[in-house]
């Protein structure tokens, strides 16, 4: 496979060579509140002409844009390396391995189903990043892969971001585009999350118990982590008290985000604030010296260097596209066939644009300002309910997050956990297959029973 570059660079001139295709467009918005369109104000405009220079112009762009994201993941790095130096997080997770006797499977499904159901009540899927540290000692200990560490977590997590049960920001803006009340709908949703986090617990458990059996068969090939994940010979740890001092301030530090989240709409820039307290509050606590500190601290960073250029030039795509003005003409295209299906394919059609609009808009809640205005109506003429057509949004919105290498959630993950995009496509898109055979039942289901309140 490419490098990640190469791919996303790729993307980034076939964006570039649509715009002299694809004629430029835009729908009116709403100036009031969050920006949405107005639904049957689309309309052809002169395009302004992109050329060579907007291609690079679109990644610094992409680095302007995305850039609380990329200094969460720096000082995220920086962070991690100063708490994994004190030997905590390894000693903490190896005496979790020894007292469940390494049954990795009970791991799995205990440390999977806790993440879903966090996604679930609401925390935003920005928050998933400071978990993949854990998973990735979790898998060293267990002697697995990193592939299998980031699953372990990320998916689980992602289960409960695309059912999104209580979720107040993607899913909260669509149904009040759509005019419905706040986390109505909720029992299918639960039964959606479920399902997709039972198919995904079984999924990772049969990657496991295979390269159990047969390292040999990771798709990590023979480096199981990649190089820019410490690798800590921790068979000798011993959990001691300051390594319980010191996670437990880690614990409290993420358990404050997690409340600052639900309570307050905390976000990226909180969660980035909360790493640099738990940095320095984990060297004072560790009797870490000032300069020992920052040495810790920027190697850390520097390993998230190569994630940090990646998360830019994805964003890069997106901005390019809204140049051009032709990520209207693509919405528009699509939905005015739509409105001349029957009720049930017009369903499954909108989870399916939905499931490829994810890759040119990866943002749940950015999606939803350009889609749910015209979906809305859409249901309408389709004769569907709205809360169908915010269903076939959200599931279509969240299962290709897995895989999309324009999403800057995805990409920092990856980067962390040292796996190239390409092994981990090769080992998540069966998965996206199974969830998308999910997502199509559970869309046929709410066009049978109606699914309400209207």
């Amino acid at each position: 496979m490419p490098d990640a570059f190469v791919i996303l660079f790729s993307l980034l001139l076939l964006a570039w060579l649509s715009s002299f295709f694809i004629p430029a467009g835009q729908f009116e918005r709403t100036t009031e509140g969050r920006p949405t369109v107005i639904p049957g104000s689309f309309e052809l405009i002169e395009s302004r002409g992109l050329n060579i220079l907007d291609i690079f112009l679109s990644i610094q762009q992409g680095f302007i844009s995305s850039a609380n994201l990329i200094a969460l993941v720096l000082v995220m790095g920086g962070a991690i390396m100063v708490v994994e130096s004190t030997g905590a997080i390894n000693a903490g997770i190896k005496g979790l391995v020894d007292k469940t006797r390494g049954r990795k499977y009970l791991l799995t499904v205990v440390v999977s189903t806790a993440f879903g159901v966090v996604s679930a009540i609401g925390v935003g899927s920005n928050a998933v990043i400071a978990f993949i540290p854990l998973g990735i000692v979790l898998a060293r200990a267990l002697k697995l892969d990193a592939i299998a560490g980031i699953a372990i977590v990320y998916l689980g997590y992602f289960s409960g971001s695309a059912a999104a049960v209580f979720d107040p920001i993607t899913l909260g803006v669509a149904q009040s585009i759509a005019g419905l009340p706040l986390f109505s709908g909720a029992g299918l949703r639960i039964a959606v999350f479920f399902v997709l986090l039972g198919i995904t617990v079984l999924y990772v458990c049969r990657y496991i118990k295979r390269i159990d059996k047969d390292p040999t068969q990771s798709l990590m090939g023979a480096t199981p982590f990649g190089d820019n994940v410490a690798t800590v010979q921790d068979e000798q740890l011993r959990f001691t008290r300051q390594h319980l001092v010191i996670l437990g301030f880690f614990v409290t530090c993420l358990g404050v985000f997690i409340y600052g989240s639900l309570q307050r709409g905390w976000g990226i820039n909180e969660l980035s604030a909360i790493f640099m307290i738990n940095a320095i509050g984990s060297a004072v606590l560790a009797r870490m010296g000032a300069n020992e500190f920052v040495r810790v601290f920027m190697e850390g960073a520097k390993g998230m260097l190569y994630g940090a250029f990646i998360i830019g030039i994805a964003k890069g795509i997106t901005v390019l596209m809204m140049d051009g003005m032709i990520l209207d003409t693509v919405v528009n295209s699509v939905f005015v066939p739509l409105s001349t299906l029957p009720s049930m394919l017009g369903a499954i059609a909108v989870f399916f644009f939905n499931l490829f609009f994810n890759f040119l808009v990866p943002s749940g809640s950015g999606q939803a300002a350009v889609v749910m205005p015209i979906l809305t109506p859409l249901a309408d003429m389709l004769e569907i309910t709205r809360q169908t057509a915010v269903i076939a949004f959200k599931l279509g919105d969240g299962i290709t997050n897995i895989i999309t290498p324009t999403s800057g959630v995805l990409m920092s993950v990856l980067a962390i956990g040292g796996v190239p995009w390409g092994n981990w496509v090769r080992f998540a898109f069966p998965l996206v297959c199974l969830w998308t055979l999910a997502g199509i039942a559970f869309v046929v289901i709410a066009v049978m029973i109606n699914y309400g309140p209207f």
